[in-house]
């Protein structure tokens, strides 16, 4: 079913959370018919936090029912295994989710999934998906990153195709892909048509949810709803899994632990509140493996093969308020995580040790008059949120630990970033790369201001020449990094949202 052939009726009865049979657990007056009928799944599957040996994977019905997934190394089915999975009922919004195991490594996995009626009498319509288990040897590996997803009032619209880079990254044929964050905008309400600068009229699907800011765990569930009724997130799904991470809009822009409201927009004033809220309607709806995540947040690691290991953080839930001093010892990571990542890329025997950073180094961030990333804006030593980077990069020096990358994603455009010593205003660091990609759905912006602190140098940009560019106007971007199996080579590709290459760099990895 296209976009154009889904009406908005069927958009706003897929989408609704909380409504009905599911909201409530009850048979809801008018729905008594519908109730007798099999379940639907109404958001199409997921797979993610994939390993040598399985993957998780989600979906949602429309009422209370029990998953069921059929797992094959065939995509005929023939010799398949079923195993059952979680209820779906509104303690999750419909949502489930089943890690699947002791499967082959490196190995093409297709699964179908059902939902089954709690009285095991029907069953919903399947639906199918694949994803590859991780190699165990030096394969080569192609993976693809981006974030921003539905921001700055650029939805999903049917005269377009929907949110056409994910059918451009499909084309490249991941193994993997890494979502940096922003994986939707609860902050950011759609309206239904905008009408842009030289008259042209964007349209958008709007549901409910989309209509005002989140604030209820059902308004957040529906944010994460919303981006997977577009065709091509679906398709996309099906077929690649995800390792993902938050990073503000998640919650709310700019947000940070502690943080009072002044904004009239919103009624429940704390964000920790509302944090709590998003949170969970995040591992509700992503195809994340909690168990993994170091204290049940979001920071976690994954091998692929002999070359390739990802270290995901999250640099949202451990900062200092955005109004803290810049010329202190900030907090960005937290000391757990500081040091969980620094003895996981010395202990990884990785060729690539790839640091998914949901915040960019170097690149200074406002929030109004306050400071929202890591770069504090100065000139000379670390300060501020720096001084924890610092002693990140100060520690994987003395240790000797090479090859690593930081990808991130965050100020919407893409950019190639080269840090050096040489350039910088501390000088015990070992040079690495960042590389920036996104929007993968948003608006587009740029470029922002590069700190000096740690010497980075701006290689490539690609930027909008106005603020808030529209999807339409060629801005959107994702990254794909493919590495080499038998030299070992990385390279970078940045690519727009049509998945053609504007900029790409081979790094030889350091013995």
């Amino acid at each position: 079913m296209t976009n154009e052939q889904v009406s908005r009726r069927t958009f706003l009865r897929a989408g609704a959370i909380g409504a009905g049979v599911l909201g409530t657990g009850l048979v809801a007056p008018g729905v008594a018919l519908a109730a007798r009928q099999r379940p639907v799944l109404t958001h199409g599957v997921q797979s993610g936090d994939v390993t040598t040996d399985g993957a998780i994977v989600w979906t949602r019905a429309d009422r209370p029912s029990r998953m069921l997934v059929e797992v094959a190394y065939d995509d005929d089915f023939r010799h398949a295994r079923t195993v059952r999975g979680p209820l779906l009922t509104p303690a999750t919004g419909g949502t489930g989710k089943l890690r699947l195991d002791h499967l082959s490594s490196g190995r093409t996995i297709h699964y179908r999934v059902t939902a089954e009626d709690l009285d095991g009498r029907v069953r919903s319509a399947p639906v199918t998906g694949s994803f590859q288990t991780a190699p165990t040897g030096r394969e080569s590996v192609r993976f693809t990153w981006s974030g921003d997803v539905a921001g700055q009032g650029w939805g999903i619209n049917p005269d377009i195709g929907g949110m056409t880079a994910y059918r451009a990254m499909l084309r490249r044929n991941p193994d993997f892909f890494l979502h940096s964050g922003d994986t939707v905008y609860s902050d950011g309400p759609l309206t239904e048509a905008v009408t842009l600068p030289d008259g042209r009229i964007w349209r958008n699907v709007v549901t409910p949810e989309k209509s005002k800011v989140a604030e209820t765990l059902d308004e957040y569930r529906g944010q994460f709803a919303y981006n997977m009724l577009d065709d091509n997130v679906r398709a996309f799904t099906s077929r690649v899994p995800t390792y993902v991470q938050w990073d503000d809009h998640e919650v709310l822009n700019n947000w940070y632990p502690g943080e009072i409201l002044d904004l009239p927009q919103y009624t429940e004033k704390r964000v920790d509140v509302l944090a709590g809220r998003a949170f969970q309607a995040f591992h509700e709806w992503q195809p994340i493996d909690r168990r993994r995540a170091v204290d049940g947040r979001v920071y976690r690691s994954f091998t692929y093969g002999r070359h390739v290991e990802v270290f995901l953080l999250d640099m949202r839930t451990y900062k200092d308020a955005n109004t803290a001093p810049q010329d202190g010892q900030g907090v960005i990571l937290g000391s757990r995580q500081a040091h969980w990542l620094v003895d996981g890329l010395s202990r990884s025997t990785a060729t690539w040790k790839i640091v998914a950073n949901d915040l960019p180094i170097g690149l200074t961030v406002p929030d109004g008059t306050d400071l929202e990333g890591v770069a504090n804006g100065l000139p000379g030593a670390p300060g501020g949120r720096e001084h924890e980077l610092a002693g990140v990069l100060r520690s994987l020096a003395r240790k000797r630990v090479r090859n690593v990358v930081w990808l991130t994603a965050d100020v919407h455009y893409t950019a190639a970033h080269h840090y050096s010593p040489d350039r910088a205003a501390v000088g015990d660091f070992d040079p690495f790369w960042e590389f920036v990609s996104g929007p993968l759905h948003a608006g587009a912006f740029g470029p922002n201001a590069l700190d000096p602190t740690f010497g980075p140098r701006a290689v490539f940009t690609h930027t909008p020449p106005v603020a808030n560019a529209s999807p339409l106007e060629g801005f959107q971007h994702f990254g794909e990094v493919h590495v080499d199996g038998g030299s070992g080579a990385l390279t970078v590709d940045l690519r727009n949202g049509q998945g053609a290459s504007l900029w790409s760099k081979t790094l030889a990895p350091q013995r």
